[in-house]
């Protein structure tokens, strides 16, 4: 199928959709985003000891995505491709903890310019802001609702048990399990839309399974007495509780009579973590949490629209970097709600069924660019660094055949890799162009920084009495109390 005939299925997808949707209403559009979940710890890719019924269920429903791509092998930057549309790269956002340049243009601020209300809950990560995640402050720069979002009950980066959160930029104490804490509070924002006759967005981003992994003692339950770590057990019962969560979501759409009418899209937002459950949890896959190899990228991917889209699996090749643009064609937003380059693709063709090829390669980037990453469709070129000879070398898979990455195919097919390296090198140097403000109006001078941690930054200062009553936070504080002290000796 040529360009031109896809673009015409797209357009008549995309107004069967519209025209067909409940009550003629835009979609409320929800995306979940665990934290260091494997592609391998789902129910449906059979793993060993973890029951994800809920997530089954959802994916039975919708479109399983099993080639799904995190746009980075660390958290942050793939949480800006999921706002922006972009390889990471080119926001400056190049690693965990930097921030989201305010030049960028986000997924949040176009649907508010649409008419919905904007809500974002859980983990942000695009503030600067290292460590243990703290309360976003009401003034925060880079918070949340600097891009696009009314309202927010964010925490700066990872968290856990009995959070203190920031409602808007009010503290506010909650108990129990996060995952739970995040859908309720969803439930309740999107119940309140709906009442209102609004649209809504709502990113639910989980601070799970990431550490400190504390879990309830029931969801714990089920895997105290196999032969597995401490750390492992914790993992898969901060995912048991994020897939009861899903499971909350999914009965309180039916019971509000929404379901029809509101997109979920599931994934993680990168590999799994390097220590904890490495032998299961990437399904078989090379590498994790940090790798530009499959175990460190690959993610659980899934879309449930009922009535919009056929349940079924897929095995084309879809990325975080896909989200905006989808949801862009869906609502027919303006071009100029992107900033270009865009490097995700329209995934409502492949709703219905899968197109023969992706139009667009994908490009990974880690530890500053260290480690390279490029797949397009079948193949995918991984460039290294020798630690001995420090000299960048390059293996070449074909993923579809050898998903574990084992043979290295350079040598094998020259042709292939000679072609393949030579398309990343073009998309490299724009993308380093980006980097440096080449998209922005009047390039400034650009500098991609990464701040310390918020014990740190004096704005944090004067709450460190209220943190320190947080189990989370008394050591940090601690530690801080005892350094001025001597400082001032």
């Amino acid at each position: 199928m040529n360009k031109t005939l896809l673009s015409i299925a797209s357009v008549l997808l995309i107004n069967f959709f519209l025209i067909h949707a409940d009550d003629n209403k835009k979609p409320n559009i929800v995306l979940l985003m665990t934290d260091d979940q494997g592609w391998g710890q789902m129910g449906f890719y059979n793993h060993p000891y973890l029951k994800t019924p809920n997530l089954d269920a959802m994916a039975a429903n919708g479109l399983r995505f099993d080639r799904f791509y995190a746009a980075n092998a660390v958290c942050s930057p793939t949480r800006a491709s999921v706002l922006t549309g972009r390889i990471p790269q080119r926001t400056g956002v190049i690693d965990h903890g930097f921030r989201l340049r305010h030049q960028e243009k986000t997924l949040g601020e176009a649907l508010q310019k649409a008419g919905y209300a904007t809500n974002h809950i859980g983990k942000w990560h695009l503030d600067g802001v290292g460590q243990m995640g703290v309360p976003i402050l009401k003034d925060d720069p880079f918070g949340p609702g600097t891009f696009g979002f009314e309202n927010w009950l964010s925490m700066t980066n990872f968290y856990d048990m009995d959070p203190l959160m920031s409602r808007n930029g009010v503290f506010e104490q909650f108990k129990g399990d996060t995952s739970d804490i995040a859908v309720a509070e969803a439930i309740k924002y999107i119940r309140a839309q709906h009442e209102a006759d609004r649209p809504s967005l709502t990113l639910i981003w989980y601070p799970s399974p990431h550490y400190p992994c504390r879990a309830l003692p029931e969801d714990r339950a089920p895997f105290e007495n196999l032969d597995l770590r401490n750390g492992v057990k914790s993992v898969l019962a901060e995912l048991v509780a994020v897939d009861r969560s899903v499971g909350a979501l999914r009965s309180a759409l039916r019971e509000m009579g929404i379901e029809k009418n509101t997109i979920l899209w599931f994934c993680s937002d990168n590999g799994g973590y390097h220590g904890h459950d490495i032998e299961h949890g990437m399904g078989g896959l090379r590498g994790a949490k940090g790798d530009l190899y499959e175990g460190g990228i690959r993610v659980p991917g899934i879309i449930e629209w009922p009535g919009h889209i056929e349940p079924r699996i897929t095995k084309f090749p879809a990325c975080t970097t896909d989200i905006f643009p989808t949801i862009a064609s869906l609502l027919n937003l303006p071009k100029e709600d992107f900033l270009q380059p865009i490097d995700g693709i329209d995934l409502v063709p492949v709703f219905k069924k899968d197109l023969p090829t992706r139009d667009k390669a994908m490009a990974f980037f880690q530890l500053h660019g260290k480690l390279q990453g490029y797949i397009d469709n079948d193949f995918k070129i991984v460039s290294l660094i020798d630690k001995t000879t420090k000299k960048r070398y390059y293996e070449l898979y074909n993923i579809v055949e050898d998903r574990a990455e084992t043979k290295d195919l350079s040598k094998e097919l020259p042709e292939k890799f000679t072609q393949l390296k030579a398309d990343f090198d073009k998309l490299h140097k724009n993308i380093e162009a980006s980097l440096k403000g080449a998209d922005y109006p009047m390039p400034p001078q650009i500098k991609t920084i990464r701040k310390p941690d918020w014990v740190n930054q004096p704005q944090y200062e004067p709450h460190f009495d209220e943190f320190a009553k947080h189990r989370d936070y008394q050591g940090q504080i601690k530690k801080w109390r005892e350094k001025q002290a001597q400082k001032e000796k």
